[in-house]
């Protein structure tokens, strides 16, 4: 143990690997930034969405009717107020995403203008099965989670009649949104002007509308059958909710997705009508939706944390290549000069989140891996007196930059490529040091180092003491 603990390389082991420990101090702090400004990014975002608009989510449209029922009760006569709710038979929706960026210093949140369409059929038999006289009036709901959204109305159309639609919905469970008071003549007389008499007397509707909204979207299936299309020119869709797309196509170019569902897997009508007595209960109306996120795939915080992830192992790799040099070529290196080495990698992650905020990732990149090599080929050609060293450590340390930003680029196989890389790493250093006398080469370090101080002059020597 004593021999080990004399040991040259031992020692100088031991202190690269204090000096590696210390570096994670700088590091950490980098990290901290990291987890600041993407904290500031996310407050950024909710105060556009309280300035702007926010996640929009569509339910409807609906309809209420309120009617009055004669109870007896002891002899006596009491009225009853009621409310029944009617879900269409068939709803589509259609709708035609534009996404764009708002800006707010150099952080930006993801808005889009849903050109929007709900189309389908009610059953009118449902509203005449209720005495005429015990009706007190009749309203259509269509619910949206911000009605500062609706930009525009176009086509609003009952049975091919266009109507006038009123703002607010009436209801505390859906707040916001838009309605229409239909009148029971009407319906009655719709329903009795019908050519072919069937089981089903269909009142249709036709909404178009122009919404605005921020990053995510979210349709109710509430109809028996629910037909449900969206499209967008942003590529990145994220789908969301309790139902996944049964088709879509995503390209470069943008993406479309279809959803389909009815009553009996989306069980809407019996969520619906537990929300409505009871607002407690549309928590789970809520989580039956479908939609999608407009998501940026992985914004430059995240990135930028990934990379720091595998700052261990760049840092690892150069001080493992300066080892090995002063192992083989015994040429000693002080501490401070790996001090220096470290900070200049550490330093190339704060010139990543900070330029990464104004060009972008990629090009904060490149531009961060270009200086760092630089720096450090300069740096190490100096401390070798080798400029073509130097040279070549740049050109190594480029390289492996290149594969970082590789593995940063592939989500879906990262963690495999950098489990390979380490791998292979590993490999390479143990088979170029399997046959290393360790305590042989700590006796030649010895013997250069006691060579170097033989052949400083005296007064030299003295002045460094």
């Amino acid at each position: 143990m004593k021999k080990i603990l004399n040991n040259q390389v031992v020692n100088k082991f031991g202190f690269v690997l204090l000096l590696f420990v210390l570096l994670q101090i700088p590091l950490t702090m980098v990290t901290d930034l990291i987890s600041e400004r993407s904290y500031r990014l996310e407050e950024v975002r909710s105060e556009i969405a309280r300035s702007s608009t926010g996640e929009q989510r569509i339910i409807g449209p609906f309809i209420t009717v309120n009617f009055t029922e004669v109870v007896n009760h002891e002899g006596k006569s009491y009225f009853s107020e009621h409310r029944k709710y009617i879900l269409p038979e068939v709803f589509n929706f259609d709708a035609d995403l534009e996404s764009y960026a708002k800006y707010r210093g150099i952080y930006q949140a993801r808005l889009y203008k849903a050109d929007s369409h709900l189309t389908g059929s009610f059953d009118l038999n449902r509203i005449t099965a209720i005495a005429p006289e015990k009706i007190n009036s009749i309203s259509m709901v269509v619910g949206v989670a911000d009605s500062r959204g609706l930009i525009k109305l176009n086509k609003m159309q009952l049975d091919g009649k266009t109507i006038e639609v009123q703002p607010g919905t009436g209801l505390n469970q859906f707040a916001q949104g838009f309605h229409t008071n239909l009148d029971l003549a009407q319906l009655l007389a719709i329903s009795d002007n019908k050519e072919a008499k069937t089981s089903l007397q269909l009142l249709k509707f036709d909404f178009s509308f122009l919404l605005q909204g921020m990053e995510s979207i979210q349709i109710s299936p509430i109809g028996k059958e629910s037909n449900i299309s969206m499209a967008s020119a942003w590529p990145h869709p994220s789908f969301t909710g309790d139902f996944l797309p049964i088709s879509s196509d995503i390209s470069d170019n943008g993406f479309n997705a279809q959803w389909v569902s009815n009553n009996f897997s989306s069980n809407i009508s019996q969520l619906f009508e537990h929300c409505m007595v009871d607002k407690a209960a549309c928590a789970e109306l809520e989580r039956r939706q479908m939609g999608v996120d407009l998501i940026e795939p992985v914004d430059h915080y995240l990135k930028s944390h990934r990379a720091v992830n595998y700052s261990l192992l760049v840092i690892t790799l150069v001080f493992a290549s300066f080892f090995l040099l002063e192992l083989f070529q015994a040429r000693p290196m002080h501490p401070v000069q790996y001090g220096f080495v470290g900070l200049a990698l550490a330093l190339f992650y704060l010139l990543l989140i900070s330029l990464s905020e104004h060009t972008g990732f990629n090009w904060a990149y490149i531009m961060s891996a270009i200086a760092s090599t630089l720096l450090l080929s300069i740096y190490v050609g100096g401390m070798l007196a080798n400029a073509k060293h130097g040279r070549l450590f740049g050109l190594c340390l480029m390289g492996l930059y290149g594969l970082l930003f590789g593995l940063l680029q592939a989500e879906s196989y990262a963690l495999l490529m950098g489990s390979l890389l380490c791998f292979a790493i590993l490999s390479l250093l143990m088979v170029m040091t399997r046959n290393v006398d360790w305590y042989a080469k700590s006796n030649e370090h010895v013997d250069v180092v006691a060579d170097v101080a033989k052949d400083t002059p005296v007064g030299l020597e003295n002045e460094s003491q």
